[in-house]
């Protein structure tokens, strides 16, 4: 079984030569973060010799242990402490601050960090959240005794440091976990996070600008606005551009008044005349619901044709819809028609009974009837003559109906 040690009862320990002698105290315990997948291996001490912080290597460390720290030899040439990119000290940086648990997607607290021995080298192993963690910490050194098994106990390949306030240790987003999150799932840590936390987070996130835009829009409107705050009316806009188009035009809405026009004048032009159109409308309206990006093909188009513009389009598109020469709505195919479906068959072929759609005016309402009737996940909105319009999506339509409080559930990524 490897050995097993607990960083608060090695930090503040004392420093032993390999004579036994005092040669001072253990501070804290430093790490690497991006040395590859594996658990982080400690690189060295910081330790107080003779009034001054000291740098104490890996490879001058004889042993380990609960009570103390030994080096290999008597005579100790030591460099002065001096943090390098990559590095983190475990007590400061870690111990009582929060991490995120990406296995669960919340925020938990690191009351505990475990030290293991394996492969030659001692390596960070994983958190313990628990306020019973925290109470062993209270307890006199010679009283903590060794806690084998964790009830809560996080391996650190499931944890996701912040480092933000470390500068030298900021990871890219190819290296952090949290990439493999949902965009709902890291809406939902930067909005059980602080501030500044929030903000590592989307500054993570944000070398992805796609991601960075899916995120925005699973965030609640408080967080939407107090994270565009500090951003310049230009950064604003280029987040805004990559957003879906019914979002986008929410968010603008949120805005500082005095805002909402520059910023709407520095949008590509073709986002900005969908936007002023959804703007025209009642929010609470088919139109002001609409999302007013989707695909539309004639009935005679291919199979072939429409699935090659599904491909092409983004957002994902829940339903096609079928318009004739003038285009006036004739229908609408699911992607899971268009997929059962020969590629040259026409996609006039596969109506097989006219589609419900809403008018722009329809209140919200009327559109979760319709949509409930039919079992629709997705239906066209069309104008007076019967064009399409816009998409409403049954995710829209929840959104509107559900309690606030039930959208969003306070607390509901920090343990």
């Amino acid at each position: 079984m490897p050995e097993v040690l607990h960083l608060s009862s090695l930090a503040g320990s004392s420093l032993l030569d390999s004579a036994g002698e005092h040669l001072g105290r253990v501070r804290d315990v430093v790490v690497r973060l991006d040395l590859g997948d594996g658990l982080p291996p400690v690189i060295g001490l910081q330790a107080r010799i003779a009034g001054r912080d000291m740098f104490v290597p890996a490879a001058r460390i004889e042993r380990l242990g609960p009570t103390a720290a030994r080096t290999a030899t008597t005579k100790l040439n030591l460099a002065q402490f001096e943090r390098r990119p990559g590095e983190l000290l475990l007590s400061c940086d870690v111990l009582d601050r929060s991490l995120i648990n990406v296995s669960t997607a919340r925020l938990v607290t690191a009351r505990e960090v475990e030290l293991v021995h394996e492969g030659g080298a001692w390596r960070v192993s994983g958190i313990d959240p628990s306020f019973r963690a925290r109470l062993r910490r209270l307890l006199p050194r010679r009283f903590r005794g060794h806690q084998a098994e964790h009830a809560q106990f996080v391996a650190w390949r499931d944890m996701e440091p912040f480092v933000g306030h470390v500068p030298t240790s900021r990871l890219k987003l190819a290296s952090r976990r949290i990439a493999r999150l949902h965009p709902a799932q890291i809406a939902d840590l930067v909005e059980a996070a602080s501030h500044e936390e929030g903000e590592e987070i989307l500054e993570a996130v944000g070398q992805d600008k796609e991601l960075e835009a899916d995120v925005f829009e699973e965030m609640d409107d408080e967080h939407q606005v107090e994270f565009l705050r500090e951003r310049s009316d230009k950064e604003a806009a280029a987040l805004l551009a990559r957003m879906a188009t019914d979002d986008a035009a929410d968010l603008l809405l949120e805005l500082d008044q005095e805002r909402r026009l520059p910023i709407l004048n520095l949008l590509p032009p073709a986002k900005q005349r969908k936007i002023r159109s959804l703007l025209g409308h009642n929010p609470s309206t088919a139109g002001g619901l609409m999302n007013p990006d989707f695909i539309s093909v004639r009935g005679e188009a291919t199979v072939a044709h429409a699935m090659e513009r599904v491909r092409a389009s983004e957002p994902d598109p829940l339903i096609v819809c079928v318009v004739d020469e003038a285009g006036v709505l004739a229908g609408a195919v699911t992607l899971a028609q268009l997929i059962r479906a020969g590629e040259q068959q026409s996609i006039g072929s596969l109506i097989d009974s006219p589609i419900p759609t809403v008018a722009v005016e329809a209140d919200v309402p009327e559109v979760a009837r319709v949509m409930t009737d039919y079992n629709m996940i997705a239906m066209p909105v069309v104008d007076a003559e019967n064009r399409p319009v816009g998409i409403v999506a049954v995710d829209d339509v929840l959104e509107l109906l559900l309690p606030e409080e039930w959208r969003r559930r306070a607390g509901v990524a920090r343990s």
